[in-house]
């Protein structure tokens, strides 16, 4: 990295007076100018003032908490007086890790609190760990990461406690109030790797619910086995009830056993869609890469087709011509099929919302991401705190959602006429 010079800052041009702060650093730079140093870099002039500051308050809190001066004589008669300073090291964001001497008093009554006790950390670095942790690295890794890049010393453990302290917060994510009716509920899984006696494969779901207003909420996290039914789905949609939905005009899920039968019981009216592009998907993984394109051409017809009995036909024709060779697939499209058709009844615009995994596929896009990064968990709780950590990185400007509800808009419009008796509101719309 280039280190920047005293000699590479341009000073100011003439014009109105400086404040005291410009001419105290004017002052300072000059001086720096003087002697050869650098702005930046390990024994640079930044690092050297923010000591200094830092020691400096300090010794002004000594100063309040005993009420004199240094050096002052009213000291010897008051019962407690200065006792040296003890070394520290503390690690900040803009300059890495520094040094400094910590005053002590003589009775141990002092409590310092620009630098607390047992304090190793200034400003954001626990931010820095948590979007580490939220990227997949391990504890060791970002403990290397910032004796690499901060020069400074943070053990495993202090990481594992900076990433504990949002365990609270996440609990606090996952009993949140959510909106009384989302116009679709994407339900989709996360396959990690969980060290428990042995390391093995285990899903994380994660429901996205998108907003009459069209934007897209995570409504929560759900860490299953592997073998759910009815009852850990009926667990599951019954917590998305009990903090505020009353209802959901189409749930899409990818042929979770249990859930579709479920459903029903929690919110009656809500119609079951299997997800179109996993039934496509599912279809190419079970044959030969030479064929997909052809393939892609005579499954086109099915889910395009204006009616349920014109997708029959097309899927009469698709089994004909390739159920000798891939019965897999044919097989695939007839256990979905109940939950298939409803997506046929459907305006094209809300077609487009239901057919496509824009909703769920850059969300996990990025679990995968961490995941991937991370090999695997050591349990299901430090699973569920990474996966968190990804959610709650998510689109920091906000741009994102903004681009989607605009996206949104014309399949709000074919969700208000054709859940008019449902959708608040719709002749509004």
């Amino acid at each position: 990295m280039m280190t920047i010079t005293i000699g590479d800052v341009t000073p100011k041009k003439p014009g109105k007076p400086q404040s005291a702060e410009m001419d105290a650093a004017t002052e300072l730079v000059r001086l720096a100018k003087e002697q050869g140093l650098a702005l930046t870099g390990p024994d640079g002039l930044l690092k050297q003032l923010t000591k200094t500051v830092i020691e400096t308050a300090l010794n002004e809190e000594m100063t309040e908490h005993l009420g004199y001066e240094k050096h002052d004589p009213v000291g010897r008669e008051s019962g407690n007086i200065r006792n040296g300073t003890r070394g520290k090291t503390v690690l900040t964001d803009s300059v890495g890790a520094i040094d400094i001497e910590v005053p002590r008093d003589r009775a141990g009554t002092f409590e310092p609190q620009i630098v607390k006790k047992r304090q190793r950390r200034l400003g954001e670095v626990d931010e820095i760990v948590l979007s580490l942790y939220a990227k997949g690295l391990t504890t060791g890794e970002i403990s290397a990461h910032f004796a690499e890049i901060y020069g400074a010393s943070v053990s495993k453990e202090t990481i594992s406690r900076i990433t504990d302290k949002v365990i609270e917060e996440m609990n606090d994510w996952s009993a949140r109030p959510l909106d009384e009716i989302y116009a679709a509920v994407f339900i989709d899984a996360i396959v990690v790797k969980i060290r428990d006696g042995q390391v093995a494969n285990r899903p994380i779901y994660a429901a996205i619910g998108v907003t009459l207003e069209g934007e897209k909420d995570i409504l929560g996290l759900w860490a299953g086995t592997g073998g759910e039914g009815a009852k850990f789905w009926m667990s599951v949609l019954t917590d998305i009830r009990n903090r505020g939905t009353k209802d959901v005009f189409i749930l899409v899920c990818d042929g979770l056993k249990g859930l579709p039968e479920v459903v029903g019981n929690v919110w009656p009216l809500t119609t079951v869609q299997t997800c179109i592009i996993h039934l496509i998907r599912g279809s190419f993984r079970l044959a030969s890469k030479k064929y997909w394109d052809e393939l892609k051409r005579d499954l086109k017809p099915i889910y395009t087709a204006p009616s349920p009995d014109a997708a029959r036909n097309a899927f009469e024709s698709l089994k004909e011509k390739w159920g000798a060779r891939y019965p897999a697939i044919i097989r695939l499209w007839e256990n979905a099929w109940e939950e298939f058709i409803p997506f046929l009844d459907y305006d094209v615009e809300i077609r487009k919302v239901i057919c496509s995994t824009n909703a769920i596929e850059s969300l996990n896009a990025r679990y995968r991401r961490a995941v991937k990064a991370r090999g695997h968990f050591p349990t299901e709780g430090a699973a569920l705190k990474c996966l968190y950590l990804v959610t709650r990185s998510l689109d920091p400007t906000g741009k994102g959602q903004v681009r989607w509800t605009m996206r949104w808009k014309p399949a709000l419009n074919a969700f208000a006429i054709t859940f008019a008796d449902r959708f608040p509101a719709a002749e509004n719309y």
